[in-house]
């Protein structure tokens, strides 16, 4: 689940400055959202089978349909503890944004329901585990893994700018790999639909933008930064701006001082010296020509983006599960709690979550 830097209420406006231009020369390249209506479900058409991990305001389990048998994940949420640590907002956001999207890279939400504690989101079952276990795992990625996973993450956030949505949360623990390897970019709870820019503080400290940390506006900008971290993690196992603290990560990243490592290709260093800096005027990604300039960069010289698109390109990891049957050998075990789901008493969130 999300770390939450410091929630602050959100606001927008219509200003214009440094607002990138959207990428919607080649549609054909972005699919659309769905219009088809995702059900409504109750906790009775499942069958809860186990944690497969925990967060500040609740867990994700892994779930079995009691109707056609298939294996879902449910995220539930506490409403008591939403609603203290001002995140209202965001977790309505996060509802209607999965609620949007389809992309084959982007995880799919089937449908919500609540009871009066908690928050449900019925969910793909992706079972590859996170990038993040693999990452650790092998320490670093070598050149071409890093750039089949930064490749597919940066199709996954052109067709959510193209749709005027700033994910804000990109990093190794918010990326599944389903079972054939290839990735789901999970977790909205900080997506935002913005026309223009907005000012919330959010993320995770080790890859939040420059702007952000120093409250000024922004918009798409800071998911091509955070991209360049990712980048820089894969292939480093580490990212540029560690530190102990996230105070003292904050002062690094406004510093922006970044040593690349002796074995980073010429190329990589070049891209990411244009992903990973605070002039907005020469971020690559937020520029006139939007993500085609990330595309047609010569790290990505190898990539056939539309095979990449339609899956039709080996993926460098195939996750050791077995497809269908619920396997979750790659996700960290939890201790199992006795769960307050399916109460329906008084409550005094009801007004704050209407959609749900």
């Amino acid at each position: 689940m999300t770390e939450v830097a410091k929630p602050v209420q959100e606001t927008t406006t219509t200003t214009t400055e440094n607002v990138a231009s959207v990428d919607a020369t080649n549609p054909s390249l972005l699919p659309q959202r769905s219009t088809v209506s995702k059900g409504k479900y109750s906790l009775n058409d499942f069958q809860i089978m186990r944690t497969l991990g925990t967060g500040s305001f609740g867990r994700v389990h892994l779930v079995r349909s009691v109707h056609n048998g298939r294996y879902y994940a449910i995220k539930v949420l506490k409403k008591e503890q939403v609603v203290r640590m001002k995140q209202i907002e965001h977790t309505n956001d996060e509802r209607r944004m999965l609620k949007l999207v389809e992309h084959p890279f982007l995880i799919r939400m089937w449908g919500t329901f609540q009871d009066s504690r908690n928050l449900f989101m019925v969910m793909d079952y992706i079972e590859g585990g996170e990038l993040f276990s693999l990452l650790r795992k092998s320490q670093r990625f070598p050149n071409p893994v890093a750039k089949f996973y930064a490749a597919e993450v940066t199709l996954a956030l052109e067709y959510l700018h193209y749709h005027n949505i700033i994910y804000r949360d990109l990093k190794p623990e918010n990326i599944l790999l389903d079972r054939n390897g290839h990735i789901k970019i999970t977790d909205f709870g900080f997506a935002k639909e913005v026309e223009s820019v907005t000012w919330t503080l959010c993320g995770t400290p080790d890859y939040i933008a420059p702007e952000v940390i120093a409250t000024k506006p922004y918009n798409k900008s800071v998911d091509w930064w955070s991209l360049g971290i990712l980048i820089f993690e894969m292939l480093a196992g580490y990212t540029p701006f560690y530190d102990t603290t996230p105070m003292k990560t904050y002062e690094k990243i406004l510093q922006g001082k970044v040593i690349y490592p002796p074995f980073f290709h010429p190329d990589v260093v070049d891209l990411l010296s244009k992903l990973i800096t605070s002039d907005l005027t020469r971020r690559i990604g937020n520029l006139q020509s939007g993500s085609r300039d990330i595309k047609s960069h010569p790290w990505f010289s190898e990539v056939v983006w539309e095979k990449l698109l339609n899956k039709d390109i080996e993926t460098p990891y195939e996750p050791p599960i077995t497809a269908g049957v619920g396997d979750t050998s790659l996700f960290d075990q939890y201790p199992e709690e006795r769960f307050d789901y399916g109460i329906h008493s008084e409550d005094p969130y009801e007004k704050y979550f209407v959609d749900f």
